[in-house]
């Protein structure tokens, strides 16, 4: 009876660490994932939406992750005018947006600490 209990024991811990190392591994490829996509943002707004100081379009590091979404959105729909923005945001999924916009909203902005 005692190796049983030791037996379900040991099962019960693998299982436990296989299920974690399953969540760990999800959260990295959506991550990863997130910084593929935040990759073609950055020839205009700068590598992790850190745009250099002058640039013409505003880094995207930090700023809220709603404001984003609703503003790849609009750029989507139309109703807010850009001449590539529009284009682009077209080529996004919903998801992808969201995705992008949580990306962004937890990079620190250039100059800053906030992580």
């Amino acid at each position: 009876m005692r190796w049983m209990s030791s037996w379900l024991l040991r099962a019960s811990l693998t299982a436990v660490a296989v299920l974690a190392a399953g969540a760990a591994q999800a959260q990295d490829s959506n991550a990863l994932r997130a910084r593929s996509l935040a990759a073609t943002c950055a020839q205009c707004h700068g590598t992790a939406g850190r745009a250099i100081e002058g640039a013409a379009v505003p880094g995207l590091a930090g700023m809220p992750a709603a404001y984003l979404s609703a503003q790849m959105k609009a750029f989507a729909s139309g109703t807010r005018p850009a001449s590539v923005m529009q284009q682009l945001a077209k080529g996004y999924s919903e998801a992808q947006i969201e995705q992008l916009a949580a990306y962004f909203a937890a990079q620190s902005p250039a100059g800053s600490t906030k992580k």
